[in-house]
C-alpha cells in the first residue's frame, strides 16, 4: 500500500521567512493546528524538512 503523511501545523507563522509561509501554504495548511494527509513523496518530505520545525509529521497506511 501507499505511504501517506498526515502533517499538522503545530507552530505559528508569525514572524517567520516569507519562504517559510509559502511553504506551510503549499503544503495545504492554513491556521494553527490543521491537519492535512499528502502522498509520501520526495517533493513532499522536502518541504515538510524544511519546515520541521513548524509542523509535526505521522506516517499512515493508505
Amino acid at each position: 500500500m501507499a505511504k501517506k503523511l498526515e502533517i499538522t501545523l503545530t507552530r505559528s507563522l508569525i514572524g517567520r521567512p516569507e519562504d517559510q509561509r509559502v511553504t506551510v501554504r503549499t503544503l495545504g495548511l492554513g491556521k494553527m493546528h490543521s491537519t492535512v494527509v499528502q502522498e509520501d513523496n520526495d517533493a513532499m518530505r522536502g518541504m515538510v524538512n524544511k519546515v520541521a520545525h513548524l509542523v509535526t509529521v505521522k506516517e499512515i497506511e493508505a
